[in-house]
């Protein structure tokens, strides 16, 4: 088997079998981190490392393994070129983890550099021809996206947010392609410093006073359906640890109107403000049929020099696998059992078991999403792919997500999961555990139209 050749990922003539069935179905991504202004925009990415490592914390973070400085990686007085070239160097000791396969992807699939290994060697001629390739105008990012085959893209957006790039960059796919998706998480995030301020951007962007926690479920109530009118199927949430949504008004208000005043709050005065928020927010999902996206477990920014040099997310994120899931989880879940559709994602491997026996307990509306963050490997994949499959049901999959700040990487992503999900099912074939056309309809549905059906796309 030679390097990313067709049988990358897949261990029998069954497993490139069935990805031959899958290859070519059209990309739905229900959670990126796209940047919209740029494909609305539609200009001519500069370089390379613009399109491949200047937004991507995983390069960032292998950089910085291979003791790769720091102003070569994030600073603003090193050229792009420069940081590519320096990067190149230390660019075979990538091999193992995923991001030397992802670029190396990036680089043959998405740019058409059908042999291209990148080292020190190589780097100043694939550079050179990067150029060229990006300056044409399939390569601008509306070009990537209908390039990749990319059906329906969702967004990360706060409800602020105004959504004009959207309806510009659909405008000129001539159909909905990019959806908004909701993600109050500054909202909720009573503890944050910037909350405060935050409240403020809520009350001018609805031209409303915020002075009690009825208000601000109000003007979210505002945002939500403006969102809604503007294509979101579904919210966004990051949380730390899942919380039960049984506190009752007077204490969330109570530490509402505490925080607004400036006061410092206790742990339970924060949980109780963000509980009854979330639950207020699912009862909005649930009235408009949209799904609930839960991203558990991120402890964010827990290295202070990054921190303090660079702000939030800037590669300093890591995973903890003591977050109590269950108890609190099942609970929030009963509160709309039945009428809230829910996906789950967890950052921690050791989640996944926890997950899995959750989703099982709660029937079709609440699902597992693909493979999160640090597990978003094909070991990780793999791993989580094999429990779906024995625990809960891999028809009631929510579907792989690129969780990308990058389009060139969409297509990359998707081929890698759906390289791993053909090798996993292609095992239950050969293992005679069920025959292989129902592994072919099977992988359609994983791959295409359940996460159509259960979005509502």
């Amino acid at each position: 088997m030679a390097f990313l050749d067709e049988k990358y990922l897949l261990g029998s003539e069954t497993a490139l079998a069935l990805f031959q069935t899958v290859k070519n179905l059209p990309v739905v991504d229900v959670h990126n981190h796209a940047n919209v202004a740029e494909i609305a925009a539609n200009k001519n990415y500069p370089d390379l490392w613009q399109v491949c490592a200047a937004t991507d914390h995983y390069v960032w973070e292998m950089l910085r393994k291979r003791s790769v400085p720091e102003e070569y990686i994030t600073g603003k007085n090193v050229s792009n070129k420069e940081k590519f070239l320096t990067m190149a160097k230390v660019f075979p000791e990538f091999i193992g983890n995923p991001v030397y396969e992802w670029i190396h992807l990036d680089l043959r699939r998405g740019l058409g550099m059908k042999d291209a290994v990148l080292d020190g060697s190589t780097a100043e001629a694939i550079w050179n021809e990067s150029l060229k390739i990006l300056g044409t105008d399939g390569k601008r990012p509306q070009g990537l996206v209908k390039e990749q085959n990319i059906e329906c893209m969702c967004s990360t957006d706060d409800p602020v947010d105004l959504l004009g790039e959207h309806k510009e960059a659909n405008a000129s796919f001539g159909r909905t392609v990019i959806r908004p998706t909701w993600r109050p998480d500054k909202a909720v995030n009573i503890f944050a410093p910037s909350w405060n301020d935050y409240i403020g951007k809520l009350e001018k962007r609805f031209n409303a006073s915020i002075g009690r926690v009825d208000e601000l479920v109000e003007v979210l109530q505002a945002s939500h359906e403006y969102f809604e009118a503007n294509g979101a199927v579904a919210s966004d949430h990051g949380i730390e640890y899942p919380l039960s949504g049984e506190t009752k008004r007077e204490q969330a208000d109570a530490a509402f109107r505490k925080a607004r005043s400036g006061q410092k709050l206790t742990e339970a005065e924060k949980d109780d403000f963000m509980s009854f928020l979330t639950a207020k927010i699912a009862e909005m999902d649930a009235k408009a049929g949209w799904v609930f996206q839960m991203h558990i477990g991120a402890v964010r920014d827990i290295r202070s020099s990054l921190f303090s040099s660079l702000g939030p997310d800037s590669g300093g994120d890591v995973s903890d696998h003591m977050v109590n899931i269950v108890k609190p989880l099942g609970k929030f879940l009963n509160r709309l059992d039945g009428k809230l559709k829910v996906v789950l994602y967890c950052l921690d491997p050791h989640h996944q078991a926890d997950l899995a026996t959750v989703a099982r307990a709660f029937g079709a509306n609440v699902r597992l999403g693909s493979a999160w963050w640090l597990n978003d490997t094909p070991v990780g994949m793999r791993r989580q792919l094999e429990y779906v499959g024995s625990v809960d049901l891999f028809y009631n999959f929510a579907g792989m997500v690129s969780d990308s700040r990058k389009i060139l990487s969409y297509s990359s992503r998707f081929e890698m999961f759906r390289r791993v999900l053909s090798d996993v099912i292609a095992q239950h074939v050969l293992r005679g555990q069920f025959p292989a056309s129902a592994a072919e309809k099977l992988m359609r549905e994983m791959c295409y139209d359940g996460p159509k059906k259960f979005y509502g796309i």
